[in-house]
């Protein structure tokens, strides 16, 4: 026995929003027995399995064309409103478990367009949340992940700028700056979510007090690789897993402190498996 010494991060794992829809699906699940869900419920493929062992059927927007007469959910990242007005045409029952912070700013950009700001979202292409925050604009928007995307020079004198809400606050004003110091007039509106952009500084602190780091995340979670980069630049002893199976007796050394992390995505049950799992080497 390595006789390791394994701490859970208690501030990781579901940010309210995901905890939100997946109560939601659950509820549904236990009357019904099933349910559809449009897109991944959550960016977690072990959880995402959990809910399809009790009934919860993942479709996508082609599949939902076909679909007529029944319940669907929409997850956290909400959705356009081209999916709603499909809804109405299918006789979809929608469960809409949108995150409260994401319907905030869908309604806010909704609300720019309408007066006829240039807008610009800093966010991840074809991100689920950003596909809905487009929606509200008739995806005039212009949406980038990195400022070297847009050709500054050719920008509007005047922008409104809305950020995907689990983006780097740092980055997003670091974007600021350099556009307000190129002569842009920018109506910055900070929209990232404090539940998430929080979670920076708390696992920084966290990450070091170890010898070594397991972050645990989906593949898929956007968050999930931030936050790991994070771990990673304040512990280089950090590791990457999805569940369990993926960790290596020879990462650690006898009587390692272990933390454990994970992403806003990352259910609080796997990471108590991966400890499980670490305290059996």
């Amino acid at each position: 026995m390595m006789n390791l010494n394994v701490t859970i991060d208690q501030n990781s794992g579901f940010c309210f929003g995901v905890v939100y829809a997946i109560e939601m699906a659950e509820d549904i699940l236990e009357e019904h027995g099933h349910l559809y869900c449009l897109g991944d419920i959550v960016h977690n493929d072990e959880e995402v399995k959990r809910l399809q062992a009790k009934g919860l059927e993942i479709i996508s927007h082609d599949d939902l064309l076909n679909i007529r007469d029944a319940n669907v959910l929409i997850r956290a990242h909400g959705e356009p409103p081209s999916t709603y007005q499909l809804a109405i045409e299918n006789n979809l029952t929608l469960v809409d478990a949108s995150c409260p912070v994401v319907l905030k700013l869908q309604n806010r950009i909704k609300n720019s367009y309408d007066k006829g700001d240039q807008i610009y979202i800093y966010g991840k292409h074809g991100h689920a949340e950003v596909v809905g925050l487009l929606g509200q604009t008739n995806d005039d928007a212009v949406v980038f992940q990195e400022l070297e995307e847009l050709d500054v020079a050719s920008l509007p004198k005047r922008i409104t700028l809305y950020s995907q809400t689990t983006k780097s606050t740092d980055n997003f004003y670091n974007i600021k700056d350099q556009l307000t110091a190129a002569g842009i007039e920018v109506n910055a509106n900070d929209t990232i979510c404090r539940q998430v952009s929080n979670r920076d500084k708390e696992l920084r602190d966290f990450a070091r007090k170890f010898d070594k780091i397991v972050f645990v995340s989906g593949t898929k979670s956007s968050n999930g690789k931030v936050l790991y980069n994070i771990c990673k630049e304040n512990n280089p002893n950090t590791y990457f897993v999805s569940n369990k199976s993926e960790l290596d007796i020879q990462w650690f050394t006898p009587k390692d402190s272990i933390g454990i992390c994970g992403a806003t995505s990352t259910p609080m049950w796997l990471m108590e498996e991966v400890r499980d799992e670490l305290h059996s080497f």
